[in-house]
């Protein structure tokens, strides 16, 4: 299987903490691979690095071969990285669909016709609803979005996420805010794009986790003190005592 992500020596201090100390991590083609680790382990910090909202001090990130350490966050989305949940913004005025059609309409590298809504271009139209069949809201399309529930409005990002064509999305946290059966409906949508999509997970709900993951990195104060599949990390008492028995 192919790797994807390739993390060498990452690090990231602020003033006398280091954020990510020394962090090594390969992340594999079509895998959903899940990041852990208590609160101010690094994780945030972390993913702000792959997608280049933060630059390291020292380390290297690899991504399809191609070294995206010093690149910006626009040249990484544009190589194929996109991250949900805390950088993509819905438009709360417009419609799910014309939500999702934006984001086709960037991918496909069309020029933006403000005197034309997105939603009604045949094929941005078609694209779009293609998405949001996929996340269950083909129903919703043309309500507007501020319309939609907390856990709607996940499943959308979700669709405009995956509208923009990434290779591999960086998921931050899509279960938070979520009841339990918003969070049932998303491990089983999550589900369905095992194998077809590489997932960089950071998520608190250890039930998800454990349901999603092909494998499991730990992260504790900056440091990966494990990586494995999930009975493997089930297992592993270092872990248990880091994190997952104070859960």
């Amino acid at each position: 299987m192919a790797t994807v992500l390739q993390v060498s020596g990452l690090n990231k201090r602020f003033g006398g903490v280091n954020a990510t100390d020394d962090v090594n991590l390969e992340v594999e083609q079509g895998e959903i691979h899940a990041i852990i680790g208590p609160n101010g382990a690094g994780k945030t910090t972390l993913i702000s690095q792959l997608c280049g909202a933060v630059q390291p001090d020292a380390g290297a990130i690899h991504f399809n071969g191609v070294d995206i350490t010093h690149k910006p966050a626009h040249a990484r989305a544009r190589l194929g990285i996109t991250r949900s949940f805390q950088i993509t913004s819905l438009i709360m005025s417009m419609s799910v669909l014309e939500n999702v059609s934006l984001s086709v309409q960037a991918h496909d590298g069309h020029s933006f016709r403000f005197w034309r809504p997105v939603a009604k271009i045949d094929h941005l139209r078609k694209k779009a609803l293609e998405m949001l069949q996929m996340v269950g809201l083909e129903t919703r399309a043309d309500e507007p979005a501020r319309a939609l529930s907390h856990g709607e409005h996940r499943q959308l990002e979700i669709a405009v996420a995956l509208a923009s064509g990434a290779d591999m999305m960086l998921l931050d946290e899509p279960m938070a805010g979520l009841g339990p059966e918003e969070s049932a409906t998303m491990v089983a949508f999550l589900k369905t794009l095992k194998g077809n999509r590489t997932i960089l997970l950071i998520e608190h709900d250890m039930d998800a986790v454990f349901a999603l993951a092909d494998r499991i990195s730990v992260l504790v104060y900056g440091k990966i003190i494990a990586t494995g599949a999930p009975e493997e990390i089930r297992g592993n008492a270092d872990v248990r005592h880091a994190y997952l028995g104070e859960e």
